[in-house]
C-alpha cells in the first residue's frame, strides 16, 4: 500500500516487521531519545498514521499540523497524553495497547511491593558497599506479607490481576472502584470499600487508576496522613496521581513505611528528595518491559494503525464516536 506512517521511536522488531510488510513509508525517529516538541511537529505533518508514545503530546497544535493523519495509535496502554476528544472533533481515530501488558504490569507491581516491604534494594546496596560483617537479629528487618491486607485502587484489568495474584499469601483483598467487581469478590472473598476506608485499613496501597481530572493527586497529603504508619504505597499506573512532594514528606516523616514507583509525577524528573530516601524503591517506567509484553504491545499498535489505513475498525480504538463521524479522516486512494 502507498500509505506514509511516522513512529516516534524504534519499536520492537515484530511491530516495525509489520509496518514495513504493509507501509510503502515507514520513518523512524533515528534518535535513541524523545523527540522535542518541534522534531515532533515537524515529522507528522503530512503522514497517513503516526505510532506515538505517552511522551508525546497530541493536542490541537499537534492535530492541525497532522493534516493528513487518519490515526494517532498509542503504544502504551494509558493514553493520557492524547487530547482525545480534540482527536474526535478532528475525525482522527485514537488506540491504545490495553490487555498484551496487564500481566507484566501487575507482575511489576508485585515485585515492588516485595522489594520495598522486605528492602530489597536497601541491603544490597549495603551488601555491595562491603557493611557486612555476618548475621544479626536486628538487620534489615521489614514488613510480613502473608496473610496482610491488600488494598486495590482500581480494579480493571491491571488492578484485578494484582489482586488475583495475591492468593499465594493469603491476603485479605480490599477494593475501590466506581464499578463493583464480582469476579474479585467471588474468587478472593475481596470486599469493595470506599477510598478513605481502604486507606486506613490496608497494609499495602496498590494504584491502577487511569490519570485524568479526577485522580491527578489521588493520593495526596490527606491520604497519605490516613494510611498506617507500617502501610506502603505501590504505584504502576501514573505518576500525576501522586503528589509526590507530599509523598517525600511522607516517606521522610515516617507516615507510611515505603513506597514502590514504577512511574513519576514530573517523568522523567524526580521530586527533589526522592532519591535520596532508602524507604523507597524506584524504576524507569520499566512495568511493561519484557521481551514478549513489548513485542505484544508493538504488534497491537502497528495492527490498529494499519486497519485504520484500511478504513477498517482498530482492535482497541478508543474514541468510537470518531469511526462514524461525518468528518473523519481517511486515507485518499
Amino acid at each position: 500500500m502507498g500509505w506514509n506512517v511516522y513512529v516516534t521511536r524504534l519499536l520492537p522488531k515484530p511491530g516495525m516487521d509489520l509496518l514495513y510488510k504493509s507501509c510503502e513509508v515507514v520513518d523512524v525517529n533515528p534518535h535513541d531519545r524523545m523527540l522535542t516538541r518541534q522534531e515532533f511537529l515537524d515529522n507528522i505533518k503530512g503522514r497517513d498514521g503516526v505510532i506515538t508514545l505517552l511522551t508525546e503530546r497530541v493536542d490541537e497544535e499537534a492535530c492541525q499540523v497532522a493534516d493528513k493523519t487518519v490515526i494517532f495509535a498509542n503504544y502504551a496502554v494509558g493514553f493520557n497524553n492524547i487530547d482525545v476528544p480534540t482527536c474526535t472533533k478532528h475525525g482522527i481515530l485514537v488506540s491504545n495497547t490495553p490487555g498484551v501488558l496487564t500481566d507484566a504490569t501487575s507482575d511489576m507491581a508485585w515485585a515492588l511491593l516485595f522489594s520495598v516491604a522486605r528492602r530489597i534494594v536497601e541491603s544490597d546496596k549495603f551488601l555491595r558497599a562491603g557493611k557486612y560483617e555476618g548475621w544479626a537479629p536486628m538487620m534489615y528487618r521489614g514488613g510480613d506479607i502473608v496473610g496482610k491486607t491488600l488494598g486495590i485502587c482500581g480494579a480493571g484489568r491491571i488492578g484485578s490481576a494484582m489482586a488475583m495474584k495475591s492468593r499465594g499469601w493469603n491476603m485479605k483483598v480490599l477494593y475501590c472502584d466506581l464499578y463493583r467487581n464480582e469476579s474479585l469478590e467471588k474468587e478472593l472473598g475481596a470486599k469493595q470499600v470506599d477510598k478513605d476506608t481502604l486507606l486506613k485499613e490496608s497494609d499495602f496501597v496498590s494504584l491502577h487508576v487511569s490519570l485524568d481530572a479526577g485522580t491527578k493527586h489521588y493520593i495526596g497529603e490527606r491520604e497519605l496522613r490516613m494510611m498506617k504508619p507500617t502501610a506502603y504505597l505501590v504505584n504502576t499506573s501514573r505518576g500525576p496521581v501522586i503528589d509526590e512532594q507530599a509523598l517525600v514528606h511522607a516517606l521522610r516523616e515516617g507516615w507510611i513505611a515505603g513506597a514502590g514507583l514504577d512511574v513519576f509525577e514530573y517523568e522523567p524528573l524526580l521530586m527533589p528528595g526522592l532519591a535520596g530516601l532508602d524507604n523507597a524503591v524506584i524504576c524507569p517506567h520499566v512495568a511493561s518491559a519484557t521481551m514478549q509484553t513489548r513485542d505484544d504491545m508493538a504488534t497491537l499498535a502497528a495492527q490498529n494503525l494499519i486497519a485504520a489505513l484500511k478504513g477498517e475498525k482498530p482492535p482497541t480504538l478508543v474514541n468510537a464516536d470518531a469511526l462514524n463521524a461525518s468528518n473523519r479522516r481517511k486515507v485518499k486512494k
